[in-house]
């Protein structure tokens, strides 16, 4: 059953399109959000272009850093359009922010409850048009936040959005989100894409340094390859069992890293992700990651040097190792396979949260055991082989505190950037969860 639900899954991540570098608009419905109808049509980090001084004419033909808007086209029902009067006013704006603006976004008329659209009271102000997203010119990044306008004219059921490129002048975060003030407008249709592109390629700014991390990586894995095959042809009429689970560990790492690999760099190439390189990448992985998990355990029970099987324990290890399989695969393809940005938070933490709950039960474990393996082996005073737990018990009991403090450390780090409001700080606590999750299913 559960296989079959991680079949399902897989299929309808391979299916869908990506909300990648290339987002495409279709079948995406406006939430009502106060007095604003509001889409979000993306967030990206991108990097500022070599040429930033250059006029903004210039920079718009030769860009490196953009976002372009490619066939962008609103339609709303005829159903709705008859019911209204016959007017030039209906219109959808398109709002693009760095993430350090935002507080340039909406206004308030006498202290009350920020708007994102105009209000008539703002609008006898003259702080703004009624039926306007309310914005300010930014401090620190001049012309922006960006609007643009796509209306409906007249009676016209469809509103085009004019394409145009948008240079990017500035690194940082940058937020995009289709906005219309008109409740009117509450089934309306969109359709197109919108491209985003870093001077290096479409690789979004949080992915582009993974690129050479992962090329290092496998080159990285090559080499621990050849050492360690030749070191096993020098001895392999001594090879124990759990030395062909490493090699076993170890190829798969070289596959993972590789495919990793070329998967981003197609991906910064096309700026859509190649869902096939992407999928077998993560199933590598994860059935790394599940191996290296089960030869710990096995290990720390003494498995190959203290006992020569592990009794009616197989099949607790081979169901937990099962069990944790699936809840990685199936939370590793919808984090690099579906549209992260769709899910609400508590979809992803019910994601992560059961494989978490397995990694503990590994470690927790991993750690009992051992106990009683060290104890074994004093009660049966065989030094050499205690020393050896010892040294793998202190490597275990290291590997759990760096990852730790190296969590701190991003929490630390992300909490001291002004703009950790509370939705962002869950999310990086979400983040830093799953980092944990992965730590301790390395070490």
């Amino acid at each position: 059953m559960a296989g079959r639900f991680l079949l399902v899954v897989a299929v309808a991540l391979l299916l869908r399109p990506g909300d990648a570098s290339v987002h495409e608009y279709r079948g995406l419905s406006f939430a009502n959000k106060g007095n604003a109808f509001i889409l979000h049509a993306g967030s990206e980090g991108l990097y500022a272009a070599s040429h930033a001084n250059t006029t903004a004419e210039d920079a718009a033909a030769v860009a490196e850093a953009l976002i372009r808007f490619d066939k962008i086209t609103f339609r709303r029902s005829e159903d709705t359009n008859n019911s209204v009067k016959e007017t030039s006013s209906a219109k959808v704006q398109v709002l693009i922010f760095e993430i350090e603006d935002r507080e340039m976004i909406g206004g308030s008329a006498y202290g009350g409850q920020k708007a994102i659209c105009c209000t008539s009271d703002l609008a006898k102000l003259g702080a703004c048009t009624e039926g306007s997203v309310i914005y300010r010119p930014s401090q620190v990044n001049p012309g922006w936040p960006k609007l643009f306008v796509a209306s409906f004219d007249g009676s016209d059921l469809i509103a085009t959005l004019p394409s145009r490129t948008i240079p990017i002048t500035k690194t940082g975060i940058y937020n995009m989100y289709f906005i219309h003030c008109d409740p009117s407008l509450a089934s309306l249709e969109i359709e197109g894409k919108t491209i985003w592109k870093n001077p290096t390629g479409y690789l979004p700014g949080r992915m582009a340094p993974l690129k050479n991390f992962f090329g290092l990586m496998s080159f990285a894995f090559v080499v621990l390859g050849i050492y360690w095959f030749y070191q096993y042809m020098k001895s392999w009429r001594e090879v124990l069992p759990l030395q062909n689970c490493i090699t076993l560990v170890i190829t798969l790492g070289m596959f993972e890293m590789a495919l990793w690999y070329f998967e981003y760099a197609e991906f910064n190439e096309t700026g859509v992700r190649p869902k096939g390189i992407t999928f077998w990448a993560v199933t590598f992985g994860t059935v790394k990651r599940t191996a290296a998990e089960v030869i710990v355990l096995i290990v720390s029970m003494g498995y190959g040097v203290v006992t020569p099987t592990l009794g009616g324990l197989t099949s607790k290890v081979v169901m937990l190792g099962g069990t944790f399989f699936l809840a990685t695969e199936i939370l590793e393809l919808v984090e690099n396979l579906g549209a992260v940005n769709d899910l609400s938070g508590k979809a992803r933490l019910f994601l992560v949260y059961p494989v978490a709950i397995l990694d503990a039960a590994f470690v927790i474990w991993i750690f009992i055991s051992l106990a009683k393996t060290i104890g074994k082996l004093q009660a049966r005073r065989l030094m050499a082989k205690l020393d050896i737990y010892r040294k793998f018990a202190t490597a275990l009991i290291i590997s759990v505190l760096v990852s730790v403090g190296w969590i701190g450390y991003e929490v630390c780090l992300f909490m001291s950037k002004p703009y950790s409001n509370s939705r962002i700080i869950k999310g990086i606590l979400l983040h830093c969860l799953t980092k944990l999750d992965w730590f301790l299913g390395s070490v």
